[in-house]
This record gives structure tokens, sequence and C-alpha cells, in this order.
């Protein structure tokens, strides 16, 4: 075996397991879920059938990542963040043939309990502040927090909060990536040392 499993664990026949990946207690991984190389799985995690995670991904204690959501390489989810997959839920009314895909892009960081509302994509590198409630779009390096979640400044790459000059130039403290503001999108332009 090239993955690790607490003895709590239940990893139903047929998941995908990548080398390196260690599923930690009571957590369950559903038949056909594809997991990457060297992932964490925290406890109480739920991964379901129609979800595929990248490598390196670290999903913190007491996450359900549901049928329809990707996460890309990279990717941290926060302790007890929610995925959902229909907009609009009711136990008396099935709408499995209903779900919304979630795409979580490479890098990006949700922060502890905040929840992520089906059928968005939050872009490469965004960071989710704690307890934020994603309902659109997050662009690429973006930092939103709050209920609903906005816009309030752009992170790096390494995720140390970005200060643009006044021709929209800002350079990570940490790694001397370069950043460029173009509208309402920030770009990298340079890579530093990360």
């Amino acid at each position: 075996m090239s993955y690790w499993k607490h003895a709590s664990a239940i990893l139903d026949e047929g998941a995908q397991i990548g080398e390196g990946t260690r599923i930690w207690h009571f957590s369950h991984v559903c038949a056909g879920a594809r997991i990457g190389q060297r992932c964490s799985l925290g406890q109480g995690v739920f991964v379901g059938n129609d979800v595929a995670i990248g490598n390196n991904v670290r999903i913190q204690n007491n996450v359900s990542v549901y049928d329809a959501v990707t996460l890309e390489d990279d990717v941290f989810c926060g302790p007890s963040m929610v995925f959902t997959n229909v907009y609009n839920p009711r136990a008396a009314v099935a709408r499995k043939d209903e779900y919304r895909r979630t795409l979580i892009r490479q890098g990006a960081t949700l922060g502890a309990n905040c929840t992520i509302v089906c059928g968005v994509t939050v872009g490469r590198h965004a960071f989710v502040g704690a307890g934020a409630v994603v309902q659109k779009d997050v662009p690429a390096f973006a930092l939103v927090v709050g209920v609903p979640a906005r816009r309030v400044g752009w992170m790096s790459r390494f995720g140390e909060r970005l200060v643009f000059d006044t021709e929209g130039r800002a350079v990570c403290p940490t790694t001397n990536d370069e950043y460029q503001l173009v509208g309402e999108r920030c770009e990298l332009i340079g890579e530093g040392s990360f």
C-alpha cells in the first residue's frame, strides 16, 4: 500500500488514493473518489464518489467534500469548512440530478468554517477568510472575507498580503514574486524564489 490510513478510516473499494497520502481517524472515502499524491485528510473527513482531489491537498478535520467538487493541486481546506452541491435543498425533494459543480483552483486556501456555495470557482492562490460565505466566483490571488464574501485585497502565492504601488505593481515580501493589477484581476508577472 503506497498510502497510509488509520485503522478507523473507511476506504470503499474502488477509491483511487495516491502515493504518500495520509487518511486519519474516522474518515470515509467513497468508491468513486480520486485522490492524488501526498495529500492529508484529517479526522472525520468525508469524500464523495464524484470528487477529484489533486496532489498535495490538505483537508483539515471535519470537512465533507461532496459530489461535484474538484480540488486542484496544493489546495488547503481549513477545519470544519463547508462545501454544498445543491443550491436549494429540500429533504422531501430529490435533487441529485441538479448538483452544481464547484472548482477550487491550484493553491487556493479555504479558511476555517468558511462555506463554499455550489457552482462557483475559487481562483488560483485565492484566499477565503475564516467564516466567509462564498456565493460567486473568486478571482485568482483574491483575498475575500465576510458574509457574503467580498474582495478586500490580494494575496501572493506564498500567502502574503500584497501592497500595490501607484502603478498597480506589488512584490511578495518573502519570495520577490512580482504582481500587476489589470482591471479587476491580479496577475503574476515575474517569479521569485517560490
